[in-house]
C-alpha cells in the first residue's frame, strides 16, 4: 500500500513549466531549483506507462542520507528540504512535493555519466564477454557474471539526451570535458563515493554493485548533483543471497528489467509496455526495503 501520493507528473497552475527529465521534474526558480522525483520509472531509457507508487519518495530520501554520508568528500548541490519556503503556486502543490523535493544549485551538469563498478554486470559485462576490456580497461580472464573486480572501475559513458549512453574510455571522456585535471577529479571522487558507499552497504547487508554518478561545475568548483547511490543509479544486492556467476537478486530496478526482459514483443524502443500489478507490487516493496535497510528508520518516519 502507497503512503503517499502516486505523482507521474506535476502539475503546478501558476508554476513554469519544468524540465521533465525520465524521473524527475525540474522547476527553474530563477536563482536554485526545485527538482521534484517522481514515481516514473524507466528501463532500458524509456519511460514505462505506469509508475511504482512511494518510489520518489524513496529516492529522494535515500540521496538526502547519501549526501550527509559523503559530505566530507564533496560539497553537493543540496540548500533546502523546505518546501515552505517557496513561491505561492507550489504552496498549493503540497501534496505533490512532500518528500520528494529538494531546492537544490544552479550547476553547470558535466557532459559524461560517471560510472563506478565494484561487480561485472549488465553492459560491462557483456563489452567484457567480447573484448576481456570495460571502457579500455583490462580485466583479468576468466570473469562471470556477477564476478567481483578486485579494485573497483571508472568507466564513464556519454550523457544521451534521448536513446541509450555509450561506454567511454577515461580518455574519451577527458576530451569531452575538455580539462584532463577535471576528469582526473572526476574520477577520484567517483572511486571514493563508490568506496564510502560499498562500505557502508556491506555494512548494512547490502552490495552496492555499480552505480552512477552525476556532477556539475558552481563557478569553477566541482559539486555533485542530481541523485546519490539510489536504486535507480545503482545495482543493490542482498549480501546474504549473493552466489557468482548468476544473476543475483536486487533491490533496485533490475527486477523490473529482468521482467521486461522476458517479454518478446517488445524490442526496448518506446513506447513501453505497461506492468502488471504484481511487478509494480514487488518493485515497490524492494525500494522500500533498500531505503529501511539502508538509513535503519521505517519508511515514512521523516
Amino acid at each position: 500500500m502507497a503512503l503517499y501520493p502516486v505523482v507521474l507528473q506535476t502539475k503546478i497552475p501558476g508554476a513554469p513549466e519544468p524540465k521533465r527529465g525520465k524521473v524527475r521534474d525540474i522547476y527553474d526558480l530563477g536563482d536554485k531549483l526545485l527538482i521534484v522525483t517522481t514515481d516514473r520509472i524507466s528501463a532500458f531509457d524509456v519511460i514505462l506507462p505506469n509508475g511504482i507508487p512511494d518510489k520518489g519518495v524513496v529516492l529522494n530520501q535515500i540521496s538526502l542520507y547519501w549526501f550527509k554520508q559523503v559530505a566530507d568528500i564533496i560539497p553537493n548541490h543540496l540548500i533546502s528540504t523546505d518546501i515552505s519556503t517557496l513561491p505561492e503556486p507550489f504552496q498549493k502543490a503540497k501534496d505533490q512535493l512532500a518528500h520528494r523535493s529538494v531546492i537544490v544549485k544552479k550547476a553547470k551538469p558535466l557532459a559524461a555519466e560517471c560510472i563506478v563498478r565494484g561487480y561485472l554486470t549488465g553492459s560491462g559485462l557483456k563489452e567484457y564477454q567480447k573484448t576481456g576490456k570495460v571502457c579500455g580497461l583490462g580485466l583479468p580472464a576468466g570473469l562471470v557474471e556477477s564476478s567481483k573486480i578486485a579494485q573497483p572501475i571508472f568507466t564513464p559513458s556519454t550523457k544521451a539526451e534521448e536513446g541509450h549512453d555509450l561506454n567511454i574510455s577515461f580518455e574519451e571522456m577527458k576530451k569531452i570535458l575538455g580539462d584532463d585535471a577535471l576528469a582526473q577529479k572526476v574520477k577520484d571522487v567517483s572511486l571514493a563515493i563508490y568506496g564510502r558507499g560499498r562500505d557502508l552497504g556491506d555494512a548494512k547487508g547490502i552490495i552496492i554493485a555499480d552505480t552512477k554518478f552525476e556532477f556539475g561545475l558552481l563557478g569553477k568548483d566541482l559539486i555533485l548533483i542530481d541523485e546519490v547511490l539510489t536504486p535507480d543509479s545503482s545495482r543493490f544486492w542482498p549480501k546474504a543471497d549473493y552466489k557468482e556467476g548468476v544473476s543475483q537478486k536486487s533491490f533496485d530496478k533490475q527486477f523490473v528489467r529482468d521482467y521486461l526482459e522476458t517479454l518478446k514483443g517488445w524490442d526496448k524502443n518506446p513506447p513501453g509496455p505497461v506492468l502488471p500489478e504484481e511487478v509494480v507490487e514487488k518493485t515497490r516493496a524492494k525500494y522500500v526495503e533498500a531505503y529501511e535497510r539502508l538509513t535503519g528508520k521505517s519508511f515514512g518516519n521523516f
